[in-house]
């Protein structure tokens, strides 16, 4: 099948049961037994459930893996990776990622002794660089949040996997529709939900994705004994939202390439960042890495914090919020909000200064969308 056929059909056949065309939501907490250990492989809901069930596997049809994770979000699925780890492990991360990850790897996982180096997102040669003999995990976002660069993730695999270390891909941003990181070599794909696969900004949630048996039954048992799980409910409007994937991924990478655009002539943008565009230094291996540039466009705006401020309460189409991926059209300070958990200096050295905006442009009309930034930076 195709990917807008699995999106609509893979994990969710009509129920046996009735015949409903739509997978129902099992709101249930636990389920009958015959007798002991004798049940429909169902047994308790932390554990497993129908609902959860068919997103997991649709997740692992549209990645193109194996095995599908749930989780109650995208950062507990990130824990579920490094349950994988134990104290004195290195990972190798990329330097411009989300500040929730950076959070975890320096405020979480250094109480445990595991240390996290990171290296310029698009080189390389650093990631080979930077690894030691206790590196366990290379972790990539790409393409990187906010500054929009591109790692080769097929080139990250060849060097990772001659050290026999796991290869993540946070494909967040790409989704599964712009971007398949298992079928560059990743090991591991790690999505927030909450963001283009679910769409609609009204769920919480995370998965992997992954083909490897042995790391799928810990990460599994990790799942499990933690409990970090999506509701029935959670999972059953991820998988609504999952339906209309490919049609919104189309509608949002074409608004945004015109306000990419449209920004790359204003007086008051000093740069934007979007792959799609031609003087993009990574377009070359976007065009060859992904399906297409996707629905998020940063930009530094000329002059300083307070102008900002002022800038963005003008917006009416564009909500200055937290979040991405939704059909409404989001605006975000990445300073104060997402990557406020990063201490300034580190922020500022990687180009996350207090000018700079992220947006995830939605799905409304291209024109209403374009004259909402023209009367907002008037």
């Amino acid at each position: 099948m195709k990917f807008a056929t699995k999106a609509i059909h893979a994990g969710q056949e009509p129920d046996p049961s009735t015949g409903a065309v739509m997978t129902p939501i099992f709101q249930t907490s636990t389920y009958a037994q015959a007798g002991l250990g004798e049940h429909k492989g169902y047994e308790y809901s932390r554990t497993q459930n129908p609902t959860r069930t068919a997103l997991e596997q649709c997740l692992a049809a549209l990645e193109d893996g194996q095995y599908g994770l749930a989780f109650a979000s995208g950062m507990a699925a990130e824990q579920a990776v490094l349950s994988l780890l134990s104290a004195g492990d290195h990972i190798v991360s990329c330097d411009d990622l989300y500040g929730g990850s950076y959070r975890i790897f320096e405020r979480v996982m250094r109480r445990y002794n595991v240390e996290t180096s990171y290296v310029t997102a698009g080189n390389i040669h650093e990631y080979e660089q930077a690894i030691r003999s206790n590196t366990k995990l290379v972790w990539v976002e790409t393409p990187t949040n906010p500054l929009l660069r591109l790692v080769d993730i097929a080139a990250v695999v060849e060097i990772a996997h001659r050290h026999n270390l796991l290869v993540v891909v946070d494909n967040t941003f790409a989704s599964p529709y712009l971007q398949q990181p298992l079928n560059l070599g990743a090991d591991i794909v790690i999505h927030s939900t909450t963001k283009y696969i679910n769409g609609h900004s009204d769920v919480i949630g995370g998965a992997l994705v992954l083909n490897d048996e042995d790391i799928y039954e810990s990460l599994k048992f990790y799942q499990n004994a933690a409990g970090g799980v999506p509701s029935p409910f959670d999972a059953w409007l991820t998988l609504r939202g999952i339906k209309t994937l490919a049609v919104r991924m189309r509608q949002h990478e074409e608004n945004a390439h015109a306000v990419a655009r449209f920004l790359v002539e204003h007086p008051r943008v000093e740069k934007v960042y979007y792959p799609g565009l031609p003087g993009h230094p990574d377009r070359a291996l976007a065009k060859r890495q992904m399906k297409g540039f996707g629905g998020m466009v940063s930009f530094q705006f000329k002059g300083v914090a307070a102008d900002v401020d002022t800038m963005v309460r003008r917006f009416k189409v564009f909500t200055l919020a937290e979040s991405l991926g939704g059909v409404e059209s989001l605006v975000c300070h990445p300073a104060s909000m997402t990557h406020g958990s990063i201490p300034k200096e580190i922020r500022e050295s990687r180009g996350l200064t207090d000018t700079l905006l992220r947006l995830s442009v939605g799905i409304e009309d291209t024109e209403d969308i374009l004259a909402d930034l023209e009367q907002a930076l008037a």
